[in-house]
């Protein structure tokens, strides 16, 4: 049990996941059920936000007070699967603004490298949701977050579809005040980093590219 997981289990992400899953899913079809998918979790995340003022508003009937969101989260994408989730989350959360942060894991070095770094100004406090659709070994994910609070950032909410029960443990242990939104944790890895059953390479088969 991982006390900073929410894990969604509503038949029709299960449906759209199994989609996903699937290698017969063309380019395209996986594009729209990472959207899809993308939105649910955007709307989970923000099911606690509480950082709204009240205002009044004429109805086609009558005046009425309504609650309006201030101070939106930045949607963080770590590219470049990530990209693959901010159609939906801002389709969501349209006064979001947003950040890209290009990180990998190199072989060869064993460590994680940076090669772009972007985020709107005046980040500080501002709560974050960082998009990773995968996330396996979380080397990634941890340097990304390592990174953002460097910049003194509000509280972070990582957002993905398939984490590894690997991941968690180390995110819990490195990170524990964030909190993760994911459909399935998978117990399994390959040698390379692959999440088993998983769905491949998020990247590749977003962009179709090897």
């Amino acid at each position: 049990m991982h006390k900073n997981l929410t894990e969604l289990k509503h038949p029709l992400l299960m449906h759209k996941l199994g989609h996903l899953r699937d290698r017969n899913t063309n380019s395209a079809d996986f594009r729209n059920l990472m959207t899809e998918i993308s939105k649910l979790l955007a709307y989970e995340a923000m099911k606690d936000w509480s950082d709204v003022e009240t205002m009044q508003v004429e109805t086609p009937m009558s005046p009425t007070r309504v609650d309006r969101i201030i101070n939106p989260p930045v949607a963080v994408a770590i590219l470049r699967a990530g990209n693959g989730m901010l159609d939906g989350i801002l389709s969501m959360i349209p006064i979001a603004s947003t950040g890209f942060i290009g990180i990998y894991r190199d072989k060869f070095i064993h460590n994680t490298v940076e090669y772009y770094f972007k985020l709107p100004a005046n980040v500080k406090g501002r709560s974050i949701l960082l998009c990773d659709p995968l996330i396996a070994t979380a080397d990634t994910m941890l340097a990304a977050i390592d990174r953002l609070k460097s910049y003194q950032v509000g509280p972070i909410k990582v957002l993905s579809v398939l984490t590894s029960d690997h991941a968690l443990k180390r995110l819990e242990h490195f990170h524990p005040d964030v909190k993760v939104f994911a459909l399935n944790v998978e117990m399994e890895m390959t040698e390379n980093g692959y999440l088993v059953p998983g769905l491949g390479d998020a990247g590749d088969r977003l962009y179709q590219t090897k």
